[in-house]
């Protein structure tokens, strides 16, 4: 009888040829189908259908995140085996995302259950057997015929979304529980996401709570230019490639930070839009879950597309540019969707919130009119834009934040928030309130005080 198909990636390992001769045997119900001599013949070979599962070591050359993604969005489990002893290569191919890692003396039976078991939770995570990532990748192997799923007795449970936002939450300090993630996303036409982005993550701090500011804009990262920040390097970036080779922890990501003012840190973007390849979902992942152990809330601005780039999954493993803002939105324990207040901002966030459903339907995301404004909308602006919400989009706005042309061009000017230049700005005062609401604690008192102490400085990450 057949066994499970499974490859090998072994660099030169003396144990290999005993441990491929042992699972030769049929009882352990494996078969190994090709030993692969380096990653990119693994990764070829993953693509083809022909295998289920991966035996490979922690010193496979240019082994990543990002590579362990693409076998899994080829549906193909992957296990690690180390040398008997050693812990560095242990926890090195687990911080790659590798749960399932042994000693290579362990046996060829015990070699074998691990490898049914990487294949159950492969399963029991893509149940619909598309990428395992879902939205990191195009899967070349939806293109292959259906094939019978010697796991298909595996059940899946679905993933709740994430709670709101709760000031139980996000009033702690970092390291002490589970930091929250909020995504601020928006269609097309710079509808303000990054000045909500801003806005929210810094009035946030102002009310005590440890803040971090991400920019995943892949296609227009600004805040290192509209805070002031030198662009010498993209600090989401370095976390990324950090995350990638599995050595991202909260003190390097903290070090990757600016640290704006005490309880307020911005990982900047990349400012090129030809470099959006560097930031893989996978790798962006576990920035984002590294980051809820450095603060109490993360701020992320997204990108406005949500296509997935279909066309691309029939003949290639092509990374997606618009993965890292499906990836993050999927995360989001909250979303904030940013609409304009005019006729064309409106049909464009209309539009987009259908997208959203369609692609990611467990997302809810909630809508703040921004540019609040007479005059471009007939009649009360703020009724008539709500009524237009519920009727096209069966949605009512969370907030609405004034048009204060004035204000943000001071703050844009200077390289400062709308707190250090305009503390009585109407939109100043708006987004305040916004984010007191959505951190669950009440909102400061009265018109706001300009900073007694000037423009807070800036610590270089």
């Amino acid at each position: 009888m057949t066994g499970l198909p499974v490859l090998t990636a072994v660099t030169g390992a003396s144990w290999e040829s005993t441990l491929v001769g042992a699972l030769s045997d049929a009882e352990h119900g494996l078969t190994v189908v090709r030993r692969c001599v380096d990653l990119p013949d693994l990764l070829a070979v993953a693509t083809t259908g022909t295998a289920r599962a991966v035996l490979l070591s922690s010193d496979l050359r240019r082994l990543d995140r990002e590579a362990v993604t693409r076998l899994r969005g080829a549906r193909v489990a992957v296990v690690g085996l180390i040398d008997p002893g050693d812990a560095d290569s242990e926890q090195r191919l687990r911080a790659l995302g590798i749960a399932h890692v042994l000693a290579a003396d362990a046996g060829a039976g015990a070699v074998s259950a691990a490898v049914l078991a990487a294949v159950a939770d492969l399963a029991a995570a893509d149940p619909a057997g598309g990428s395992a990532a879902g939205l990191d990748v195009g899967d070349p192997r939806a293109a292959l015929p259906d094939r019978v799923d010697v796991d298909a007795d595996v059940d899946a449970d679905a993933d709740p979304a994430g709670p709101a936002l709760a000031a139980s939450d996000l009033a702690g300090r970092p390291g002490l529980g589970r930091g929250r993630l909020l995504a601020v996303w928006g269609p097309t036409g710079a509808p303000g996401r990054t000045t909500v982005a801003v806005g929210v993550a810094d009035e946030a701090a102002r009310l005590g709570i440890s803040t971090l500011l991400v920019d995943a804009d892949v296609y227009g990262a600004v805040i290192g230019q509209v805070l002031g920040l030198l662009d010498e390097s993209a600090g989401l970036a370095v976390a990324a490639r950090q995350a990638g080779n599995g050595v991202l922890d909260a003190a390097a990501l903290g070090r990757s930070a600016w640290a704006v003012t005490p309880k307020l840190r911005v990982l900047t973007g990349i400012a090129r839009a030809d470099r959006w390849p560097e930031l893989r979902p996978s790798s962006l992942e576990t920035v984002l879950e590294v980051g809820r152990e450095l603060a109490a809330l993360i701020v992320v601005d997204l990108a406005f597309c949500v296509e997935q780039d279909e066309e691309l999954s029939y003949d290639t493993l092509a990374p997606r540019r618009n993965a890292a803002t499906l990836t993050t939105l999927a995360m989001a324990d909250s979303v904030l969707c940013l609409s304009g207040a005019d006729p064309v901002s409106l049909q464009r966030t209309v539009r987009a919130l259908a997208d959203l459903r369609e692609r990611l339907p467990e997302v809810r995301p909630q809508v703040v009119v921004n540019r609040l404004r007479r005059h471009v909308v007939p009649g009360d602006p703020r009724k008539e834009i709500a009524a237009a919400l519920s009727r096209f989009a069966n949605v009512e706005a969370l907030a609405y934040l004034p048009q204060d042309v004035a204000g943000a061009d001071a703050a844009l000017a200077a390289g400062r928030t709308l707190a250090e230049v305009a503390p009585r700005s109407p939109l100043r005062l708006a987004l305040r309130a916004l984010a007191a609401q959505l951190a669950g604690v009440p909102a400061p008192s009265g018109r706001g005080r300009p900073s007694r102490h000037g423009q807070s400085p800036r610590t270089s990450p």
